[in-house]
């Protein structure tokens, strides 16, 4: 299987909406763990990355594709 490439703020796309409806996620720090914040209500959650690579559909937009066009 091949293993998903994101990176610390990239906006991703997460398999189930949060419950404010919104499905886009900000990643704000990579580890062990990964923490998202929520694009809609700014609401922060801290999970394992494991979990995350399994619940993660595809990255929307990527920070460094951001940075190149400034």
């Amino acid at each position: 299987m091949e293993r998903k490439v994101f990176a610390l703020g990239d906006i991703v796309q997460m398999k189930k909406p949060h419950p404010c409806g919104s499905n886009e996620m900000e990643i704000i720090r990579m580890g062990m763990d990964i923490r998202i914040k929520c694009t809609g209500c700014q609401h922060s959650v801290l999970i394992p990355r494991a979990k995350f690579e399994k619940n993660m559909k595809k990255v929307l937009r990527s920070a460094e594709a951001e940075e190149r066009q400034e």
